[in-house]
């Protein structure tokens, strides 16, 4: 016979926005009984808040930058300090936190993205193109004040870049204040992942609130000057995601060797890191495994047609393989691994025709 707490989970199951006034009348209990039970299923995470979210529907949240990408060719040899004839060869959403939110979307999982756009076109277009992909964006900013963030790459007329441009400046704003008005939704999340454009007060806040209450939390880096925003306590941390120039970076010194490499991932478990995924980019990823090696995965052996928005695929993919089993990461990275070929096949920073069957 099932418990009074299993018969009042059934019951919110099949109707999330019942009340507590119901629920004692149907199983004949107190509304202080109910009350009690209630209170213990959320510290369970059996419940994870109103209207009593279970597990299975809890959103994945990506926290971090949302701006536009353009590329621009020069039509003949760049001339310094004069207006030089270009031609716009693509523009597209960007950022790391709203491309892995999209994908995420787009192979059928519950999404939230906290982000931070101006209210101008640009950026109130980033969030209705998010929005029609299945990511929910209600709780981003929208600030006046600001314009969205772009980054713009100028390449020459043989097709090498020459310089580029990030106006990343809005992602700062996503600060401990805003995370504390977003607490509700991130309390929500079966798993948080974040950017490191973020503050590094902010950081160290979604760290110190994972390693409180177990939250799953995955961090995806993005440039090697943005490693110094990790605080020296990583615990509560799941998975670090980078490549190997971020790795050395962080750790402040070259690690060309394997064993090299293991004296950073134990010092970095010593700080509480749990995993580390190292990208590296056509050879695949290395991933840590309990006894302090690496796991090599090659990349699938395909014809590349652009490598933008590759990266954010394999953490999106990566992160889609941990909310399956959170214990196996090396299925994950292989999940990661294929997204990320998938995407580097098409010209689109996201892969237009993903699916939740893609994967499987």
């Amino acid at each position: 016979m099932q418990s009074k707490k299993q018969q009042l989970l059934d019951l919110i199951r099949n109707n999330p926005f019942v009340s507590q006034q119901d629920l004692a009348l149907a199983l004949g209990l107190s509304r202080s009984a109910v009350a009690g039970h209630i209170a213990a299923l959320t510290r369970e995470r059996q419940l994870l808040g109103r209207a009593y979210i279970l597990p299975q529907s809890a959103p994945l949240l990506c926290i971090g930058g949302a701006n536009i990408d353009r590329k621009l060719s020069s039509l003949s040899p760049i001339r310094p300090g004069t207006s030089n004839p270009a031609r716009l060869l693509k523009e597209s959403p960007g950022g790391v936190a709203r491309n892995i939110a999209e994908n995420l979307a787009r192979l059928g999982l519950p999404v939230q993205l906290l982000t931070a756009v101006g209210l101008d076109a640009t950026g109130q277009g980033l969030l209705a193109q998010a929005q029609k992909a299945g990511v929910d964006t209600q709780a981003s900013l929208q600030l006046a004040d600001a314009a969205t963030g772009s980054y713009t790459a100028v390449l020459d007329a043989d097709g090498q870049m020459l310089v580029a441009l990030a106006h990343m400046e809005l992602a700062e704003r996503l600060n401990p204040d805003f995370l504390r008005s977003t607490a509700a939704q991130r309390a929500q999340a079966r798993l948080l992942i974040a950017d490191l454009n973020l503050p590094a007060e902010s950081l160290a806040l979604l760290l110190a609130e994972a390693q409180a209450t177990g939250q799953s939390l995955v961090l995806v880096a993005v440039s090697e000057p943005k490693m110094a925003r990790l605080p020296q306590d990583l615990g509560g941390l799941r998975c670090l995601v980078l490549n190997l120039g971020e790795l050395e970076a962080l750790m402040g010194e070259r690690l060309r060797s394997a064993v090299a490499r293991q004296r950073a991932l134990a010092r970095l478990r010593e700080r509480g890191l749990q995993d580390l995924v190292i990208t590296q980019g056509s050879k695949g990823v290395l991933c840590s495994r309990p006894d302090g090696r690496f796991l090599p995965l090659a990349a699938p052996p395909i014809e590349v047609l652009d490598v933008t928005g590759a990266g954010d695929a394999f953490a999106a993919g990566l992160c889609h393989g941990l909310d399956r089993d959170p214990q196996d990461l090396e299925a994950a990275c292989r999940q990661g691994l294929t997204l990320a070929a998938l995407t580097l096949q098409t010209t689109a920073t996201v892969h237009p025709d993903l699916s939740p069957a893609t994967l499987d």
